[in-house]
């Protein structure tokens, strides 16, 4: 195995090689159109099964797509919403009084508190989704998709919770203090007890395999790759350097990797609060300057989610927009916050759980709307020859020519942040692959600053769409594994709740 991997890293050292080669030719592309033409096939074969439409399929046409992976999504956040008895509202009180430290034990095991475990789950999911999926659910499916943005916002909260409960109960804590959880340890463990060990191992497996895909991609390339394209486009200066920046990128994302959970979750509790303040202050002071329009952009953003015009396939391609992009943005279901979780500092794994359903609630429901009131109010969403993060920056330019500048600056820290949390990720689904030696670490670990640097120096379209799939479709054996599940998670909520009403578990501040 050892072996293996050694040549692995040695093939994608190739790689990086021939990429600098390429683009001191001046001829970047053409790496990345061959990596690209290498992943379409896969992705077309994917699509199939991943983003089929399961009506289409029994001859039904709304006029609208409906993705197989999406309604599995939308249907397990329904499910848990349901199931834990809406929590993801009566939660909200005791969820701000975790994260604030008031029942933080300082005798707990664990790597990171409660505040860090979020800030660096959020650093992985507050990021370019905000700035760019908002954009494209408009101009996909008009202001009305924002209002199901908000309504998938708010019931992924309840799958969060769930997901993330589990992942500090079954987690390993090692003799070093250190933490391993997430999914892969839960559906092992937690499918084991109920006699289902080769599924669960089965379930594991694949959400092993797809995490650490994802990494390399969606948490990796695909941020470098935004990176480079927005400062490059504020710097003249980087234009057609993208090979030196991925290389500057590795160094700083592989000094703060190379310390590990407790390293990461330093920096993100400081860039995660600072970049998001960054962003919604702007938010905040172009609605303010048009606060008498803001009763109207709601307005548009309800009629459009229920206009009789919609009623039907428009009605259900708006709603699919919006819950689609949504699940991009949070990755409720997804299970990868339950990787960062799981190292908090807690005997208690219901509290993880609460402290959890914060993130779609600031990610979706505060940042995404913020970002979709502007793009109304400035009339941007009505611009066709603009789409992503170029409609945004549009929105957000109309009212201060020169934030275009902060826009740069904050898609800079949004995919730096991202990358360093899905490292992490990436590292704890690779560990259970490969074993947790240190030549195992430091393997992937390679292997993931390698990407950085091609991702930054070339344009792979069929790459970024494969990575995207692979967030998506890890929501596959997870939510399995969840609703198996649920029944002990609702148990568990109960003792909990009954441990808090009767002072068992008390206020340490």
């Amino acid at each position: 195995m050892k072996r293996s991997l050694t040549l692995i890293g040695a093939f994608f050292a190739s790689i990086v090689n021939l990429v600098a080669q390429e683009t001191n030719a001046n001829e970047p592309q053409n790496v990345g159109e061959v990596i690209d033409s290498m992943f379409a096939p896969v992705v077309d074969f994917l699509a199939m099964f991943f983003f089929a439409d399961p009506l289409k399929l029994m001859g039904i046409d709304i006029g609208a797509d409906v993705p197989f992976i999406v309604v599995w999504l939308v249907f397990g956040a329904v499910f848990f919403t349901f199931k834990m008895n809406f929590i993801n509202l009566r939660g909200f009180k005791h969820s701000i009084q975790l994260i604030q430290g008031k029942f933080d034990d300082p005798n707990d095991k664990g790597e990171v508190s409660h505040f860090q475990a979020l800030t660096t789950a959020l650093s992985a999911t507050v990021g370019l989704g905000n700035i760019a999926s908002v954009a494209v659910a408009i101009t996909i499916g008009g202001p009305g998709a924002t209002f199901w943005m908000i309504v998938a916002g708010l019931l992924g909260m309840s799958t969060k919770f769930t997901e993330c409960t589990l992942g500090v109960k079954y987690r390993d804590v090692h003799e070093d203090g250190t933490i391993s959880g997430g999914p892969m340890y839960y559906l092992t463990k937690g499918l084991n007890k109920r006699n289902m060990a080769n599924l669960g191992k089965a379930l594991a497996i694949l959400f092993a395999i797809l995490a650490v895909l994802a990494s390399f991609g969606g948490g990796n390339m695909f941020q470098s790759n935004q990176a480079f394209a927005q400062m490059a486009g504020q710097f003249s200066v980087l234009e057609g350097r993208g090979f030196l920046f991925g290389v500057g990128m590795a160094v700083l994302v592989g000094v703060v990797i190379i310390g590990g959970i407790q390293s990461i979750a330093k920096v993100t509790e400081k860039i995660v609060p600072f970049m998001a303040v960054l962003y919604v202050l702007s938010a905040l002071v172009i609605l303010g300057m048009n606060y008498d329009q803001i009763g109207s952009a709601f307005g548009l953003i309800i009629q459009g989610a229920f206009s009789p015009e919609s009623i039907g396939g428009g009605f259900v391609g708006v709603l699919m927009t919006g819950f689609k992009r949504a699940s991009f943005s949070n990755e409720a279901g997804v299970g990868s916050a339950a990787i960062a979780h799981s190292a908090v500092k807690t005997n208690e794994p219901v509290s993880e759980g609460f402290v959890a359903l914060l993130e779609p609630f600031i990610d979706t429901v505060v940042i995404c709307t913020m970002t979709a009131l502007v793009i109304i109010i400035t009339g941007q969403y009505q611009n066709a020859g603009l789409e992503g993060a170029q409609l945004t920056s549009a929105a957000f330019e109309s009212a201060f020519s020169w934030f275009p500048l902060v826009l740069a600056a904050a898609v800079f820290l949004f995919a730096f942040s991202t990358m360093i949390s899905w490292s992490y990720y990436g590292l704890k689904a690779w560990t259970y692959l490969f074993g947790e030696e240190k030549w195992s670490e430091n393997t992937y670990k390679g292997l993931f600053l390698i990407f950085v640097v091609i991702g930054a120096s070339t344009s792979m379209n069929a790459v970024i769409d494969f990575s995207d799939m692979m967030i998506l479709a890890m929501a596959f054996p997870n939510i399995i594994g969840l609703l198996i599940m649920s029944n002990e998670v609702r148990e568990d909520l109960r003792v909990y709740m009954e441990k808090v009403r009767t002072g068992v578990i008390q206020q340490f501040k």
